[in-house]
């Protein structure tokens, strides 16, 4: 299976639900089952690294972004992916925008019924909220899909 996490720019929450869903699959034995990766709907920052805050939020909690880079969505992104999970519901409506036509793709919120705010512009513990979500959000993914995810130490 493939999962495709989507935000606005790839640059804060996309990047953390793809890694924290990696790591914590391969800590479950779960990882040769489902590819995770992460995509954004603006090309802002294509080719750059995470934001920094949210590098060192995942790494104060034992993810490495170090390898990440940003990237855009694109219409093979929809092709092969079984599953896309958006942060928020304005990227569940760009990715509806986007989709191309016949494409029959799952499109969600990560969270089912809620939304990830976007740390970016807010306060710094923002992104530590971002991480309690996203780790929660991660853990129940990964049950639903039969792989059982602990928190990382």
């Amino acid at each position: 299976m493939k999962i495709l996490f989507v935000d606005a720019g790839n640059y804060c929450r996309s990047p953390a639900a793809e890694v924290v869903c990696r790591e914590l699959a391969a800590r479950a034995g779960g990882a040769g089952d489902v590819r995770f990766s992460s995509a954004g709907l603006k090309d802002k920052h294509v080719g750059d690294t995470a934001d920094p805050r949210t590098i060192s939020a995942c790494a104060a909690r034992g993810y490495d972004l170090g390898a990440f880079r940003c990237r855009q969505i694109g219409d093979g992104d929809f092709a092969d992916s079984d599953l896309i999970l958006a942060m928020d519901k304005d990227n569940v409506a760009q990715l509806e925008e986007r989709r191309p036509a016949g494409n029959g793709t799952r499109i969600e919120l990560f969270l089912g019924d809620r939304e990830v705010p976007d740390p970016y512009y807010g306060a710094a513990d923002g992104f530590d909220v971002m991480m309690n979500q996203i780790e929660a959000g991660a853990r129940r993914l990964l049950s639903t899909l039969g792989i059982e995810g602990k928190p990382a130490s």
